[in-house]
């Protein structure tokens, strides 16, 4: 595919692609539950236990509970499975990846001096896959009304964010010329799913060329892509009762989603030409990096006491997206020939960079370690997704989608619960983890809950820990951003593997 590149318009706001939505910046504001099989087992519930390499990842200051030295790799199997119910019709798919999850390593320096009271410095630096991506959906039904003709009106016609597109702009200018908008229209115009009102060329109002009545839909998802944060971690200890930390996060995103809806009208044929069927593809690549920090303290209240603070500031990522898409439809008349129309522009086009800034997390922990033989922790996170800005905030489209992100997000509680039960070499762990939905409505993304255990065997320098981790969440997010088409009623839920094997230095 030829690709084309939108170039910055002086007076015009051109330059982004102007297809981010809200579902966007939540994607890349959620963070799964990854890390070490002793971290996944105990949900991640080490805000005040530390001593985890990806402990780290919670409460920086955790490194400094290391005694040695410490190095450990993780390897899991996520396998993915979507229950979707799309008008009283139920489908599945499923996905299966085996990826690298963790790896790191922390060195301890003790101070020798018996005077000092800062007892040790360790440094460190980790690696996680925040976020797997590799995703497959399949929804099937029959719509009783909703055509994706009004995906296509929606731009046409405009709307509180979109001015009306004129015929003219959609006929008398390239497609790799036109808007985002624009480009919507021209699919829908050539597609013969829209007609305009009146043939001039000034003309901005647009009506569906798809029969009224049942339509049997299908949709389609391939999502592949990962969100990894490499961090790099210094920490300390206060007279072995008050630790600090902080740590400095590199990002990296690559998300690719690929779409297929493909629409048949079970309606009569009318005497003109109506639509029949189509199939309309869309592919979405983004990518970037970004940057964040963290800081973290642990207190020792009591020997088996302690307590956790850290706060996690905002992810601010630079984004790049490349879109490509086609649409291809039937049309036909009562006892006239099937025609087909074949839109496909054949090209992709790569926007200029945008910034996303997802929101800060506090983290609040408590945890009672009994002695040498286990120990109970919590974890208490809060993130208000509400916070997520799109930038330059100057621009008009941004504007009115951080203020959409601001009416339509919320802030969340994230609750993590884990224990260890140590018989000699071995260790028994349990978890528990809840996360509300970060929509107001509770609905377009539900509630989370996720249940884990493992266990885990000390050969002295070597550790080898294995952990199951079970996890579900209902959705009901529409199959296009505009329009009114429809939303299944969907089940995902997500079942992790995770090996570690770590080595005392």
């Amino acid at each position: 595919m030829k690709k084309i590149f939108f170039l910055l318009i002086a007076g015009l706001s051109a330059s982004v692609s102007y297809s981010q939505e809200i579902s966007d910046a939540v994607r890349f504001s959620q963070n799964n539950l990854t890390g070490t099989a002793r971290f996944r087992a105990m949900s991640g519930a080490f805000g005040a236990v530390g001593g985890d390499l990806s402990a780290i990842s919670v409460n920086p200051a955790g490194s400094a509970i290391f005694n040695n030295n410490q190095v450990g790799i993780s390897f899991s199997n996520l396998n993915t499975k979507n229950n979707s119910e799309y008008f009283n019709t139920q489908t599945s798919d499923k996905d299966n990846s085996f990826i690298l999850n963790q790896a790191g390593a922390v060195f301890v320096f003790n101070d020798r001096n018996p005077n000092s009271k800062w007892k040790k410095i360790s440094i460190g630096a980790t690696y996680e896959n925040t976020n797997n991506f590799n995703n497959d959906s399949f929804s099937a039904g029959t719509n009783l009304g909703n055509s994706v003709a009004s995906y296509f009106l929606a731009y046409a016609n405009g709307d509180a964010f979109n001015s009306p597109v004129a015929l003219g702009d959609i006929t008398g200018i390239d497609y790799e010329n036109q808007f985002y908008n624009e480009q919507q229209a021209y699919f829908g115009y050539y597609g013969f799913v829209i007609n305009p009102v009146t043939n001039n060329n000034n003309n901005t109002q647009y009506t569906s060329n798809v029969p009224a009545g049942p339509k049997y839909q299908e949709n389609e998802v391939r999502e592949r892509g990962y969100n990894s944060k490499v961090s790099f971690n210094i920490a300390t200890s206060y007279m072995d009762r008050i630790y600090f930390g902080a740590n400095l996060n590199v990002h990296v995103t690559d998300y690719r989603r690929t779409s297929s809806f493909y629409e048949s009208n079970n309606s009569p044929l009318e005497p003109t030409a109506t639509i029949s069927n189509l199939r309309f593809n869309n592919d979405l690549y983004t990518y970037g990096n970004g940057f964040s920090f963290q800081l973290g303290t642990i207190a020792k209240v009591t020997n088996n006491f302690r307590l956790g603070v850290s706060y996690e500031s905002n992810t601010w990522y630079e984004l790049y997206d490349e879109i490509s898409q086609s649409l291809y439809t039937t049309t036909q008349a009562a006892n006239g020939p099937e025609n087909y129309a074949d839109v496909n522009p054949n090209l992709v086009n790569v926007y200029e960079s945008y910034t996303l800034q997802t929101p800060a997390k506090w983290t609040f922990s408590a945890a009672y370690v009994f002695g040498k033989s286990g120990l109970l922790s919590i974890d208490y996170g809060i993130k208000d997704y509400s916070n997520t800005k799109y930038k330059p905030t100057d621009d008009s489209y941004f504007r009115n989608l951080n203020s959409r992100i601001s009416n339509t997000l919320t802030s969340v509680g994230e609750l993590r619960i884990g224990g260890e039960y140590k018989i000699k070499q071995l260790s028994l762990r349990g978890g528990y983890r809840f996360e509300g939905s970060p929509y107001k409505d509770g609905s377009t993304i539900g509630d989370l809950t996720s249940y884990s255990g493992g266990l885990g065997y000390n050969f002295g320098g070597t550790k080898l820990d294995l952990a199951y981790s079970y996890f579900e969440r209902k959705s009901n997010q529409d199959f296009f951003s505009k329009g009114q088409t429809g939303a299944p009623n969907m089940l995902t839920k997500m079942n992790n593997v995770t090996l570690t094997l770590l080595f005392e230095l």
